[in-house]
């Protein structure tokens, strides 16, 4: 059956990069692997290298969910995060392009000394808000925006990863992107990647039932249960239904669903032996950097299950970079 993404490729996008990013082949990680008798051919697609603001995979979901917010009028964009959220910061930089305030509900204290992505969060001219657990974020971020409402301003609020069915559409059209930039024998039986608020995963394995792909998408826990992300992917891909038109019909039953929680280590943020032998490993054999919260655990991840033998060397394996380097400097 032939891809039909016309629905999705008309979606108003707010052009924060130009894509596609690159696909680079990860030789020098495969022959330290144990080489091409063992060991699949590795590829990234380089989501860490999208220019605008850092990066990341949370641009691409901002590109379709900004351009909505722009549509409806909004002359805020408020979303929810950590003290280092990736997509606070990334939510911000938007804002900021598109000429609108920015406002920001963290779980956590407010550092001492602003690092990394809350740097760049000030930088940015964000205005922060600071509660004591992840739980009352969404309260607090429906709270400030009725009150920014009735003080006369139009806020759009953007949930957790922009991991709504709009933001996770980004990432079924970002298969075709990759699809695009390899050739067909070269299309990876499986893409791994690490999967938190679930929108990046729900894109990816919609995009492959849409482009007609058996290709495995496996996402790796950076903190919940996988049961808990699971099922928030599905959630997320039957949402996408209505917005691909007739080409997904019933796309959360036949979207491949994986996430493998075994690599969170002691919890979310803080580094585990496994996570710090794959970032130590990435950089001193590909120069490529991955942080302790998301992308370090979900290449720890590929890297055991090479070890493990659960790929064979006739096959092509993705690790989607989702970013989050700035994390680094925390």
């Amino acid at each position: 059956m032939a891809p039909d993404t016309s629905l999705l490729d008309a979606l108003p996008a707010e052009r924060l990069f130009t894509a596609p990013t690159p696909v680079d082949e990860l030789a020098r990680l495969r022959d330290a692997l144990g080489g091409a008798r063992r060991v699949p051919r590795l590829l990234v697609k380089r989501d860490d290298a999208i220019p605008f603001g850092f990066g990341g995979n949370k641009v691409r979901k901002l590109q379709l969910v900004a351009a909505e917010a722009k549509a409806s009028g909004a002359d805020t964009l408020i979303t929810v995060g950590g003290v280092q959220s990736n997509h606070m910061r990334a939510t911000a930089a938007t804002a900021t392009r598109l000429g609108m305030r920015c406002v920001l509900v963290a779980n956590g204290a407010p550092p001492g000394t602003a690092r990394a992505n809350a740097l760049l969060d000030t930088l940015l001219g964000a205005e922060l808000h600071y509660v004591s657990s992840r739980d009352e974020r969404a309260p607090t971020m429906r709270a400030i925006a009725a009150r920014l409402r009735s003080e006369g301003a139009k806020p759009y609020e953007v949930p957790l990863g922009a991991s709504t069915p709009l933001g996770a559409s980004a990432f079924a059209l970002a298969v075709g992107e990759l699809l695009g930039q390899l050739p067909s024998a070269d299309v990876p039986e499986v893409i791994i990647h690490a999967s938190s608020s679930g929108g990046t995963q729900a894109g990816l394995a919609a995009g492959c039932v849409l482009h007609d792909l058996s290709t495995r998408v496996i996402g790796i826990s950076a903190d919940d249960p996988a049961a808990a992300i699971g099922d928030e992917v599905r959630r997320i891909v039957a949402g996408m239904e209505s917005l691909a038109g007739n080409s997904a019909h019933d796309l959360a039953a036949r979207a491949h669903i994986e996430v493998d929680d075994s690599f969170v280590g002691e919890g979310y943020g803080l580094a585990s032996p496994a996570s710090q032998e794959a970032q130590s490993l990435a950089a001193r054999t590909e120069a490529l950097f991955v942080d302790h919260t998301y992308t370090a655990k979900a290449l720890a991840a590929l890297i055991a299950y090479i070890r493990a033998g659960r790929f064979s060397p006739e096959q092509t394996v993705l690790f989607w970079h989702t970013g989050g380097q700035v994390g680094l400097f925390a």
